[in-house]
This record gives structure tokens, sequence and C-alpha cells, in this order.
């Protein structure tokens, strides 16, 4: 993202001559404006109705989900169920301008006719781009038959030294959660990430666990990041403005609060549904407090999920500090990663992670995920149980039973790192702790 030169009106950057005349009511006052205008800005954004792309999948006549992919199943006392019922994952697939070839890749390698897909183009793409992207995905047989792939038509802005990002994500959770009633935890993907495991080998893992975890990465050890990031109050102008600007700084600094404490944290997590409706309906203060104080917070997005969780008595107990994500390069380079070798590739697969991030556009490396991994052929979704077809002659051109899992060796490497995770030591002596 670059960085222009603004000018900005005298109540937010006032200068030098007009800060001597300014009264300090006057400099507070300018204070409220900025927070009060951000908040509601946000909570408008919020509001919005869950529009999607005249192409979506969603705007079409409705039609039945394929009886081959989802066939009903009478009741019988009698049976024994050899196993639980596989869960469902709701998907916000992001990016921005030029990524429509990269949100569709990563949907072909985290593809699952159970779960659920939202795509979403921000505002810096033309409408034509996403549009060709709707489109592309009404073309793909396995998606119209599921019925649960959909693009968003009224697109947001989501700068990530902002607190728009917040607000686009809470918005796809929304949408997410007033389409399907039946998806069980909520993940957040942008073209950078793609998946180290098949949808068979995480669905499998996650139908053994609780469907209350949240997988969040969190700290209370704030550092040299009170001065830089949590004192500062900037103004995100993707909040409020149709076309593209930089957030600013206002000149004052804020104090921490003391009615709640800070958790810093990743921008991917893994949430509950009950965690998610819960930060979306109100049904408690404390989700909307946070957005508040966080509204004019720089790179808040990383730290309000944390916060919430942490602070609130019925969701803290059940936090993973872990994401299940390993970062494949440094984000903070300003130069294009080298290409991984065989010993970093070994070592990003046997992290037990589900997903890896901060690939670059085309990165080699993704070919052979693809390859070793996830056994997906260019252009096709993942195969998994419900696949009928002939191997190598594209599998999932005839499809079966939703329900039916095929984990590989991916399930046993996710198993091994989540029973770490859970171990009785590890996880309390790990769970949103005051540092």
């Amino acid at each position: 993202m670059h960085h222009h030169q603004l000018t900005l009106p005298p109540p937010f950057t006032p200068n030098a001559t007009a800060t001597t005349i300014l009264s300090k009511d006057h400099t507070r006052t300018s204070l409220y404006i900025i927070l009060a205008t951000s908040f509601f800005s946000l909570l408008f954004i919020l509001s919005l109705p869950s529009t999607s792309s005249t192409y979506s999948s969603q705007s079409f006549i409705k039609i039945r989900r394929d009886p081959a992919l989802f066939p009903n199943r009478p009741i019988s006392l009698a049976e024994i169920p050899s196993g639980p019922t596989p869960p469902s994952i709701a998907y916000l697939i992001s990016g921005s301008v030029g990524d429509s070839a990269r949100i569709l890749r990563l949907l072909f390698a985290s593809y699952h006719p159970r779960n659920h897909y939202l795509l979403h183009l921000d505002l810096s793409a033309p409408q034509a781009e996403r549009d060709r992207l709707a489109i592309t995905v009404q073309s793909v047989r396995i998606f119209k038959a599921a019925q649960n792939v959909d693009v968003i038509g009224k697109a947001d802005y989501a700068y990530p030294r902002g607190s728009s990002t917040i607000s686009s994500t809470l918005h796809g959770a929304s949408i997410l959660v007033r389409l399907a009633s039946n998806w069980d935890w909520f993940i957040s993907l942008n073209a950078g990430d793609y998946p180290l495991v098949t949808q068979d080998d995480l669905l499998h893992i996650l139908s053994y666990l609780p469907k209350d975890l949240n997988f969040v990465n969190h700290t209370s050890y704030i550092g040299w990041k009170e001065s830089k990031r949590l004192k500062p109050i900037i103004v995100d102008t993707g909040l409020y403005l149709l076309e593209k600007r930089e957030i600013f700084y206002a000149t004052q600094k804020r104090e921490l609060p003391n009615a709640f404490r800070l958790f810093l944290g990743s921008s991917f997590t893994m949430l509950s549904r009950s965690f998610i409706e819960f930060c979306i309906l109100g049904t408690d203060n404390l989700p909307r407090t946070l957005l508040m104080y966080f509204a004019n917070t720089p790179y808040s997005y990383t730290n309000y999920f944390p916060t919430v969780l942490c602070n609130s008595d019925q969701f803290k107990n059940t936090v993973i500090n872990h994401n299940l994500q390993y970062i494949a390069f440094n984000k903070s380079s300003t130069k294009k990663s080298p290409p991984m070798n065989s010993a970093e590739f070994y070592a990003m697969i046997q992290s037990g992670a589900a997903f890896a991030t901060e690939f670059q556009l085309d990165d080699p490396v993704l070919d052979l995920i693809d390859q070793e991994i996830l056994k997906r052929s260019l252009g096709k979704v993942i195969p998994g149980g419900w696949c009928l077809g002939e191997p190598g002659n594209d599998t999932c051109s005839v499809w079966g039973d939703a329900e039916i899992l095929r984990p590989g060796p991916g399930a046993r490497r996710l198993e091994k790192r989540i029973v770490e995770l859970l171990s009785d030591s590890r996880f309390q002596s790990q769970q949103c702790l005051e540092e």
C-alpha cells in the first residue's frame, strides 16, 4: 500500500499556528468527533444487507441441492452410527484488485460440498472483475449442485492498517449466518493463504472436537506496541468513503483502557459459530464496546477477536492459543521471498498446521502442495470421499454422499498438533492469561 500526502481539515491536523490558538476544549471536541464519526460509520457498514452479486448462486431462482450429495436419511433407532457427523465450515475468501484468479484457486483447493463459501473482492477491484468471478463460479457444476458458493456484490474496503477489516469480516460473517444455518466454524482467508490438509482431513478431525472451541493466537503482553499501535488514534476512510484513501492519524493519543484487558493476536483465526453470533447479534454489550474502542486503533483486526474472547466470561474458556496456521514467508521483507527449499517445505508440512500464509502470486510451492498433499489437478476442486469418478480422469465429475470422508496423512498430522494443544498443562497454561 502506497502512502500519499494528504491535506487534512484543521480539526484533525491543525498546523503549528492553529495549535497555539485552539483551546483544550476545542481539541477534546475534535477528538470526540473523530471517534464518533468512525464508530458510527463502522456500525452503518455492519448493518448493510447481505447483498450478493446479480450473478451469485443465491440470486438466481433457488435450485434444490443435488440429493446425491445430500440424501435424506430416515432416523433408525436400530442403526449404530460409525462415527460423528462431519461438521461444516463457513469460509470468507477475500482479495483485492487482480486477485480473482488467486481466490478461485484457493476456493478449489479448500472446497467441500458440506462447507459454505463467500467470495469478496474489495472495492479497489472494478465491478467487471467481480462480475467475472461470479460468472465463473456459476459455470462450475459442483458449485451449482451443492449451492454453497456466493459472491459479495456490494463490496467493502478493507485496509489492513485500519478497522475496516473488522467491518468487512463481520459483514461477511453476518451474510454467512443468514445464508446457512448449519455451519460450525468460521474461517476468513485471504488470497495469500493456502491449505496444507485436505478438507476431508480437516472435517474428520473437527468432527471429534467440541464445536465451541476457538483457535486464536493471543497474548496480553503489549511491549512496544503500546506506543505504536494502541495509543495512537486513526481514522479509517474505508469505513465511510467509496473512493480509496489512506488512513490518517490524529495528533492526540489516548491512554490504555482499564475497563477491559487488551489482548494482541494475528489476522488468521478459526472461530465458532456461537462466538460469531455473539459478536454480530449483540446479545452482550462487550463486542460493541470493543468495536467502538478498536474503530480508531491501528491494526485493530489482529486484536479485536482475541480481546473479545478473553474478556468474555462466556467464551474465555473456549480459546486455544494457536490458530492452526503456518507463516511460510516473512511479510515484513520488502524483497520477494526466495523459493522454499525442500527442508522448509518439509518443516511446513510437518508443523501440523491446517493452512499456510504469505504465498506469492503463482508461487511454485503451491503446485507442490497440490501435487504432494492435496492431490489436486490444475483447475479442479480438491478430491474427497464424495468424489466417485475414475482417478486421474476428473475424479469429482461424478459425486456421491457429502458425509463420506476419506482422511489421509494430513489428518494424522493435524490430530497430533491438536492433541498437543489440548493437553491439560498446555491448554490451561496458555489460555487468556494476563502477562
